[in-house]
């Protein structure tokens, strides 16, 4: 079965509570005016009791027998109307006055073992309605039961006129207040369709469009701008890996070409032994280029769909930089360059991941050495600041130029991309090693300028807690220093 749309479900919603109001409305509206009618009837019986009551106490100093007293009442009240549906009784149970009309129609007696106190009630005397009040009053030391009534046709007439009125009424209402919750549902949700007109032509050829923007103020103004932001971030992801394809493919094109070119010439005419063992040294640095980068391509695309973990564990930071620096010494030694270290000399707790630090550590000193022309200097500093972990990988080399520096983190992005080529670099190391520190909760930034060398700075919150910290200093704490 097919749902109702939301128009249609609000439109609905609102004619049900409004029905439910108008009923309780009219119902209310009908005994309040009930009650109003009946207490004006009411109030009039009343007032003839009380006529009543002062025409007994005037009988006081007459002193009449019950049969004069019976004249005097006849007199009084048998040609007014008033005394139409009026009967008295003492306290004896003999009648003092009885209507001719009660009589006429056998309205039964009123008794004194009856009375139960005031009492107001309804009757009906043929086919008219009407209001009776039986009371108990006190005049000349005497008591007496009185019954009296009037016609409430009128009454009763109105309050049969004023429900007609409602239920003729209550459609036309329902029907003006359907009307207008539909009228007000679709100017509510008209906002809705302009957006969904708006979803429905963006596609992954137009990401860059975006919703109508509206000034509503109101929820469907923050869904809008919710959705925009939403399409912002979708945009820059999609971008983000159609860049990554493209850089990844232009990236894998040129060493592949190598390899293949090397292959063909090699393959062209006969060759030597040393001849051949050359073009396969050439394939076979390409092709560890090639790997190097396939790696690195993947590391990449495990971290952006978020399945690249790291297992971090609590490590003393100190030994896992002094062994993998010491593994970079014959290296840097080899190219004919200085290494110094400058290691504080106490445990450095950190919450991290051995194989992510020591790459870390890696990418950093292999950037140092490729861009560092001999005779030059690396350095590797390892401190301790305001309870971080301080590490400072910095060289002599050829620098990076200011307008450089915010983007060398970028994805494929090199300085010089002739001499990047040359070295081997493929533009993705800085960028593995921004997202390595940022799994760490730190942050790395770079100092440079042409001619005069580079420092990356990487920092690391340490693990205060476990007390094993000792931050005397804000600079370096040497213990152990090497030079190459």
């Amino acid at each position: 079965m097919r749902k109702l749309s939301i128009g249609a479900r609000l439109t609905l919603w609102y004619l049900i509570i409004f029905a439910v109001a108008q009923l309780c409305f009219g119902v209310g509206m009908w005994l309040l005016l009930r009650r109003h009618l009946y207490h004006i009837a009411d109030d009039t019986l009343t007032a003839q009791v009380e006529d009543l009551t002062n025409f007994l106490k005037s009988q006081k100093k007459k002193n009449l027998t019950v049969i004069k007293l019976r004249e005097e009442a006849s007199e009084s009240y048998a040609l007014e109307h008033s005394g139409d549906f009026l009967q008295i009784f003492d306290e004896n149970g003999d009648w003092i006055f009885r209507a001719p009309t009660l009589e006429q129609i056998k309205f039964p007696p009123l008794t004194p073992a009856a009375f139960k106190g005031r009492l107001f009630h309804n009757s009906q005397i043929g086919n008219e309605p009407f209001r009776f009040i039986t009371d108990k009053i006190y005049a000349n030391s005497h008591a007496y039961f009185v019954q009296t009534g009037i016609p409430i046709d009128q009454l009763i007439a109105t309050l049969s006129l004023f429900r007609r009125y409602l239920l003729m009424l209550a459609p036309l209402l329902c029907l003006a207040a359907a009307t207008g919750g539909h009228w007000l549902s679709r100017k509510a949700l008209s906002p809705v369709d302009a957006l969904t007109r708006t979803a429905r032509n963006i596609s992954g050829n137009n990401l860059s469009n975006r919703l109508e923007k509206l000034t509503t103020g109101d929820e469907l103004q923050r869904l809008s701008d919710t959705l925009n932001e939403m399409l912002g971030r979708i945009e820059s992801a999609f971008l983000r890996v159609t860049q990554f394809t493209a850089d990844a493919s232009h990236e894998l094109r040129t060493p592949i070409s190598l390899i293949r070119t090397e292959a063909e010439i090699a393959l062209r005419k006969p060759r030597g032994t040393e001849e051949y063992r050359e073009a396969l040294r050439h394939v076979l640095l390409e092709a560890e280029r090639t790997s190097s980068l396939v790696e690195e391509l993947l590391s990449l695309a495990r971290a952006d769909s978020g399945r690249e973990n790291l297992c971090l564990r609590l490590l003393d930071l100190r030994s896992v930089i002094a062994e993998t620096a010491d593994e970079w010494h014959r290296l840097v030694h080899s190219r004919n360059l200085q290494f110094k270290q400058t290691i504080a000399d106490y445990d450095m707790p950190v919450l991290a991941d051995r194989r992510a630090v020591q790459q870390l550590l890696a990418i950093l000193l292999d950037n140092a050495v490729k861009y560092t022309p001999p005779p030059g200097v690396v350095e590797l500093l390892l401190q301790v600041r305001s309870e971080t972990a301080v590490l400072t990988v910095r060289d002599s080399g050829i620098g990076i130029a200011e307008e450089d520096q915010s983007k060398i983190f970028e994805r494929f992005y090199r300085v010089d991309k002739a001499r990047s080529r040359e070295l081997g670099g493929s533009g993705i190391g800085l960028a593995i090693a921004e997202w390595i520190v940022q799994q760490h909760r730190g942050s790395i930034a770079v100092q440079s300028s042409i001619d005069n060398g580079s420092s990356f700075i990487v920092s690391v919150p340490l693990q205060t807690n476990s007390g094993t910290v000792d931050i005397r200093a804000e600079s370096v704490v040497p213990a152990k220093e090497t030079q190459t």
